[in-house]
């Protein structure tokens, strides 16, 4: 299915051209039957000659129902902008396309009516020099008579090639349903429309409701497309939801229903404004101080606070779930005009309260797109939880960043999280040499985490930097040199701390001969690209690794020995288990070693290690079986 709006001036004949279309009636009321006018949002759908669904939503043209108008297009991706033969462009065309340009909406055809009442070229030139500066500029005109019937299958072939050319939405998307219509069915109970606009949504699905009261979720019951019930639909459709145990009362035109868990409902977002005509930026500081935000269905007065040339916080008087990119409407209900579009660039920016923090903040959104990566937003935030990030629209798959309990960092903000712990561990020690060390919590506070499990991935993340560096490093004497002139200034190797029995100390490894440490560096670059391939007896030596200098390193915590000329990092086995744990319920030694990408030489006694340590069992056929 594919949904198109209707727009355009007011009895410039929407309804009666959908009328022709679908041969349905889409003024729902009796008001609008008499009246001759669409005062609210009607529906109806054909099946084209060249095979596609085609429902559409028919808007108001009056301008006392601009927000109606908008509820009906705003989830919308295409548009029939409607002009009559007789009576050309009017304001209400304008101010139509007005909103469709500040939406984006850049898909649609202009369908000229009422063409046996007056020469139609006149209304349809008229309109192309109205669009000439604007995204619809280019779309294809149909002139058509409803009343005769003439140009009508132009329009369908029209319709066909527009439907046909517009990309098909995920299915895998998160739902965002936006309610344009809730009303009663006796023996059923509440039933919403809306048009979904990717996604799926199946019969007995939980799904969230915002509401500017809070959220709550509800079961769908069953769903309706096309006046036929279904077991489930996808985007982009119009939908009518049957929700369970929901009063009428609860929900109205302006709720949402969600994927639970999958959005963050926001009163404070950072905005980039568009002028709805080409090169026209609307001058921020001439701006109202209110204004309407018009997204979706909903409409929800937004104070602005200028922040740059053409970017603003917005205020709002409720949640509504937004992300990075989205566009939305920005109308001057006084005045009754579109004020501009906009595009989010955040939907949880940072407090504005220190002396010139709102400068600074119009510094770094002029550098904003509304296309943001999980890397850049995570270096302006320096931490963020992975589900925030997802739920703002940021894609992490593939990010490789210090990670923890769902958090992530920016590798500088967990660089100087490691800096931070290494000066706070050396005065401590320095103030209370018997009580070495930290405790998780004082040293969650003082590297200023959210979460003491970040602390072993800011360790980690230091360890493996310095490793990096180190193998890297061309001439060992320089760096030898460097090391011993940073320790004299007070500043210790991060990789001299260690996160032991619930406290942050210093490693004796930080004490070791340069040598040692150099080659211990080198040896974790090694098994941080292969945690379970054991360096050979020929690598150990060439690292100058012998079984004096292995048994320290081992004594400090800094490997674990698995056998004899065996060792990995200090949490391989912990690890091992997190890989085994995605095998069969039973595994083989095979398929334990094929998991673990290592050698017969390291799985068996690693296997033996973790069934000594009692994370593993062997079964009676002589299996493996995790604890």
């Amino acid at each position: 299915m594919h949904v198109v709006a209707t727009a355009g001036h007011v009895d410039h004949g929407k309804s009666t051209l959908v009328r022709a279309l679908t041969g349905m009636e889409p003024d729902r009321f009796a008001e609008e039957k008499r009246r001759g006018m669409t005062i609210d949002l009607g529906f109806a759908w054909t099946t084209l000659p060249s095979g596609p669904i085609v429902a559409f939503v028919d808007v108001p043209g009056h301008e006392r129902f601009v927000t109606t108008m908008l509820a009906g297009v705003g989830p919308v991706p295409a548009v029939l902008l409607v002009v009559s033969a007789d009576e050309g462009w009017m304001p209400q065309s304008a101010e139509h396309v007005d909103a469709l340009v500040a939406l984006g909406v850049d898909r649609g055809l202009l369908v000229v009516t009422r063409s046996d009442l007056m020469e139609p070229e006149l209304a349809r030139d008229e309109a192309r020099e109205h669009l000439a500066d604007t995204p619809l500029a280019g779309m294809p005109a149909v002139c058509v008579s409803a009343r005769t019937g003439a140009g009508m299958d132009e329009l369908r072939t029209a319709l066909g090639e527009l439907v046909g050319g517009m990309p098909e939405p995920d299915p895998a998307a998160d739902v965002r349903f936006w309610v344009d219509r809730a009303f009663s069915v006796r023996g059923a109970g509440t039933v919403v429309t809306g048009t979904l606009g990717a996604g799926r949504i199946r019969a007995d699905d939980e799904l969230e409701l915002l509401t500017a009261d809070g959220t709550r979720r509800v079961g769908v019951r069953g769903l309706q497309t096309l006046g036929a019930p279904v077991g489930e639909v996808r985007g982009v459709s119009r939908v009518a939801l049957n929700l369970r145990g929901l009063p009428l009362e609860a929900v109205a035109r302006g709720d949402v229903l969600l994927t639970p868990g999958a959005w963050l409902g926001t009163d404070v977002v950072d905005v980039r404004l568009h002028g709805v005509r080409a090169g026209g930026t609307p001058a921020v500081a001439s701006l109202p101080s209110e204004l309407s935000l018009h997204v979706g269905s909903v409409a929800v007065p937004a104070r602005l606070r200028p922040l740059g040339a053409d970017t603003v916080r917005l205020r709002l008087r409720r949640p509504v779930p937004l992300r990075i990119g989205d566009r939305a409407v920005l109308r001057d209900p006084g005045r009754r005009r579109v004020t501009a579009g906009l595009t989010v660039l955040d939907v949880r920016p940072p407090p504005l309260r220190r002396r010139g923090s709102a400068a600074r903040r119009a510094v770094e959104l002029a550098g904003m797109t509304g296309r943001s990566s999980a890397a850049e937003e995570l270096a302006r935030r320096g931490l963020a939880r992975g589900a925030d990030l997802r739920a703002m629209g940021v894609s992490i798959a593939g990010l490789d960043v210090p990670a923890a309990a769902g958090w992530l960092l920016d590798p500088d903000r967990a660089s100087r999280a490691a800096a931070a712990l290494v000066t706070a561990v050396a005065a401590h020690d320095a103030a209370d040499p018997l009580d070495p060390g930290l405790s998780t919590e004082a040293a969650r506070r003082a590297a200023d985490l959210p979460e003491s499990k970040l602390l072993d991935a800011v360790l980690r993340h230091a360890q493996k930097s310095h490793a990096q560096k180190s193998h890297a490093q061309k001439s060992h004497a320089q760096k030898s040199h460097a090391e011993k002139g940073h320790a004299e200034k007070g500043h210790a190797d991060p990789t001299g701390l260690v996160l032991r029995n619930g406290r942050v100390v210093r490693s004796a490894a930080a004490g070791l001969p340069a040598r040692v440490r150099e080659a211990l560096d080198a040896l974790r670059h090694d098994l941080e690209r292969a945690p379970f391939a054991a360096p050979e007896a020929d690598r150990l030596a060439e690292l100058g690794l012998g079984p004096r200098e292995l048994a320290t390193l081992v004594r400090a915590g800094e490997l674990l020995r698995v056998a004899d000329g065996v060792v990995l990092l200090p949490t391989a086995d912990a690890r091992a288990v997190e890989v085994l744990a995605g095998l069969d319920e039973e595994f083989t030694l095979s398929a334990a070693r094929q998991a673990l990408g290592t050698s017969r030489r390291v799985a068996v006694p690693l296997l033996e290690l973790l069934a000594r340590t009692g994370r593993t069992r062997r079964t009676p056929d002589g299996g493996h079986r995790l604890v």
